[in-house]
């Protein structure tokens, strides 16, 4: 809601990708320099090993005005600058699945050329997807094992929850949907309390009482320590798909 679909414009080589914006209302094109033309605000959202052809085919329409803002995993912002024109504006964005519903997480980082009015910018458009943070370049690959990828541990834990209610004789549609909303308004709780999750996590046990027993057993299954395990082993992906 922060842009009229009119001021879009998308390009792809391809109508395939590009019908979803034309029912949103947006202009689109398969040619890139167009948008440059067209555009202040640039996101490039390639896959990693196409977006150095398009940083070539565009450069030579990229001009101080423009703001040039990638979503490319594993791009760093140094090789960004390399490959565009010298003092070019450029961000580093991450976001993440739940973008697509207005509750993503995004991080994004600024590279030399960029100031605190692009910044504000970037952070104003994208607070309509969801939390929107600036960070430095090296919590970006962090995100990724926490957040881009985190979304699946999640699934995965939502889809044990409601296994578990099915096993004890719940039907499935219904248990998917209290495991999903569990999983929303113990999130809404962390960020509108503010409080640390164990202290929340404390808050829901009583003496001898179910929640206690329950955590015993996922202390047992090394809960903790393997979704650690998880974040780790996808930060480190990540760190060493920005090296290929």
């Amino acid at each position: 809601g922060k842009v009229p679909p009119s001021s879009i414009l998308a390009s792809a080589p391809s109508d395939r990708n590009l019908a979803v914006w034309r029912e949103s209302g947006c202009r689109t094109t398969h040619c890139n320099l167009e948008v440059l033309q067209e555009s202040t605000l640039v996101f490039l959202a390639t896959k990693p090993h196409v977006l150095p052809g398009v940083l070539q085919e565009i450069r030579p329409a990229v001009g101080p005005h423009h703001i040039v803002v990638s979503m490319a995993a594993g791009v760093t912002l140094q090789t960004l600058q390399r490959l565009l024109p010298a003092g070019t504006k450029v961000l580093r964005l991450m976001p993440n699945l739940p973008c697509v519903v207005q509750a993503g997480a995004m991080v994004f980082s600024r590279g030399s050329g960029a100031g605190d009015e692009e910044a504000a910018l970037l952070k104003s458009l994208l607070s309509s997807c969801g939390l929107c943070e600036e960070v430095p370049e090296s919590y970006i690959n962090i995100h990724t094992g926490l957040s881009g990828s985190g979304v699946a541990y999640v699934y995965l834990f939502a889809e044990a929850l409601a296994e578990g209610a099915v096993k004890m004789g719940m039907p499935g549609g219904l248990a998917s949907r209290i495991a999903a909303q569990t999983l929303m308004g113990a999130a809404k709780m962390m960020l509108e309390t503010g409080e640390h999750p164990a202290k929340l996590r404390g808050d829901v046990c009583t003496p001898g009482g179910t929640t206690i027993h329950a955590l015993h057993q996922l202390e047992k299954g090394a809960l903790r320590a393997t979704v650690m395990n998880a974040v780790e082993a996808a930060t480190n992906r990540a760190r060493d798909m920005a090296k290929d």
